[in-house]
Order: C-alpha cells, then structure tokens, then sequence
C-alpha cells in the first residue's frame, strides 16, 4: 500500500493547519496500522503548490520544512510522463475536474490498485478507481 499525498495533504500537515493537520496523521496512523510497511508518493506538482506559498510569503521555514519532507529517500516520485498527461486529458475530459487536479489523480493512479489518494478536495471522488480519502 503506499499513500499518495495531493498538496492539499501535505499543506494541512506540514503547516499544521487544524483541525485538518489531525485529520491527515489520524490517516496515517490508521493506514501505518493496516498496512506496516506503508509507503509515501507525491508528484512533482505537489511540490511546486507546497513551494508557491512559502515562497510568497518569504516564510523560510515551512519551505524548509516542505523541503525536508520532500528529500526524505523513501518517498516515491511520480513524473509527469507521457501516460501521466495522457491519462489526465482522459480524466478531465471524463470528469471535468481542472488540469491540476487530472495531473495529480493521473499521478497516483499510475501507483496501480494498492494505493490511498489523500486530499483535502471531494472532485476527486468523481475519478474512477482512485482510492479518495476526503480530509475535510
């Protein structure tokens, strides 16, 4: 099983933002429980959107904290490939949901079928096979 963390997710977390920070390591905890060996996947698009406020905001240390976040070894990368941006024009066209958002579910479920989408957004219930867990 390995979590994909939309930037929505990780924002919550790392910014402690409640009571959503809680919401997101409740998941956590609760999937580390069901599944030991958990693993961690962002995309490079969560990287950039968790970047973007900080930087405005000249907030040095929630940037270094997405930064640590973003270094650590066992997080798995999902690239904006060819069959990422494929299968996000299919999502969207089929959804509806905004390019970002096909990006990041074409993203994860890349993963295949053993995988926990987390995001603070509902559209996303709306893609097929894509395992969603609502924050809010």
């Amino acid at each position: 099983m390995i979590v994909f963390f939309d930037a929505s997710a990780l924002i919550y977390l790392i910014e402690g933002a409640e009571p959503f920070a809680t919401k997101v390591r409740k998941e956590l905890i609760a999937a580390v429980k069901k599944h030991p060996e958990l693993g961690a996947a962002a995309s490079r698009l969560s990287w950039l959107e968790c970047r973007v406020g900080p930087m405005r905001g000249n907030d040095n240390a929630t940037l270094m904290a997405f930064d640590a976040f973003f270094a650590r070894s066992d997080l798995v990368w999902v690239e904006l490939t060819r069959d990422v941006v494929e299968l996000a024009a299919a999502i969207r066209v089929q959804t509806g949901l905004k390019t970002p958002d096909a990006l990041q579910a074409a993203s994860c479920l890349q993963l295949g079928g053993d995988h926990l989408f987390l995001t603070g957004d509902g559209t996303f219930r709306r893609v097929a096979g894509l395992n969603v867990k609502v924050l809010t």
